[in-house]
């Protein structure tokens, strides 16, 4: 299969696949995952919605590898691995940056956990820093940054991992309405231009809609299989674009979904 993104036409291949998985906290107790089986090519900007406590931080945590499955295998570009720590970036709902560490010292602080500093230069981190749109806040302190611009240095700290699949764990759900929509357009334009495979969870709906190839929807718990669907809409996008009917009637069945899952929950 051919993936078009940016006008290039490019290879798809599997990014992650997850292959009769299940999986219980300590071996004990109620299965969270159950034979669940999914694929994510490679470039693709997948959502995962679903309510909370459904079992969707649990998925990223088999992904990185801070947990494994009981049984079946979570493949990382094509291989399977009891060992994914660190293979896979990973930016949790709260930025988690270090108070004390100015804004250029929490970005390489993932060069200095792989003792990979020489993997890149300081000039690149600071042109890094420039697309971020951090240039002259590198001395500054998270105290000192908006909302906004902590998750930028947040997110610039998971690119720099250097890993092809990133992880966002509802990253924007903090930000006040209108930080949050210019964040979702920032995210897709950096999307873009990096070329990442990203796995994101969100309770929102239209930021699900306004940023996805797909859209999984956590039905039940254990998490057998997602309810998928495919987002009809061209790249690049605008906001402007969820007011097409369509998108409407997805967004609708969507909600109806949801509420179905926790009605019966």
């Amino acid at each position: 299969m051919i993936l078009v993104k940016g006008g290039v036409l490019i290879k798809e291949q599997t990014a992650l696949q997850f292959a009769n998985v299940d999986f219980k906290y300590n071996g004990t107790g109620s299965s969270i995952v159950e034979n669940l089986n999914f694929t994510i090519k490679e470039g693709e900007f997948v959502s995962i919605i679903g309510p909370s406590g459904s079992g969707k931080t649990t998925l990223f945590r088999l992904i990185t590898g801070l947990e494994n499955p009981s049984s079946g295998s979570v493949n990382i570009d094509g291989s399977a691995s009891s060992h994914r720590l660190g293979s896979v970036g990973y930016m949790p709902q709260q930025d988690l940056l270090l108070p004390w560490r100015t804004v250029y010292d929490n970005v390489t602080l993932p060069l200095e956990l792989k003792a990979a500093k020489q993997s890149i230069s300081q000039e690149e981190v600071f042109d890094l820093l420039q697309e971020f749109g951090l240039k002259g806040f590198e001395s500054s302190f998270p105290s000192q940054l908006s909302g906004g611009m902590k998750q930028r240095v947040s997110f610039l700290r998971t690119i720099i991992t250097g890993s092809n699949i990133l992880l966002l764990d509802e990253p924007f759900s903090a930000l006040d309405a209108i930080t949050r929509l210019t964040m979702q357009e920032w995210l897709l334009e950096k999307w873009d231009k990096f070329q990442k495979t990203i796995l994101f969870i969100t309770h929102d709906v239209d930021e699900a809609l306004f940023l996805s190839d797909r859209i999984f929807v956590v039905r039940d718990k254990p998490i057998q299989e997602f309810t998928e669907v495919t987002v009809p809409l061209s790249r690049p996008r605008k906001i402007r674009d969820l007011a097409n009917q369509e998108i409407i009637n997805i967004k609708e069945q969507l909600i109806d979904q949801l509420r179905m899952k926790v009605h019966h929950g």
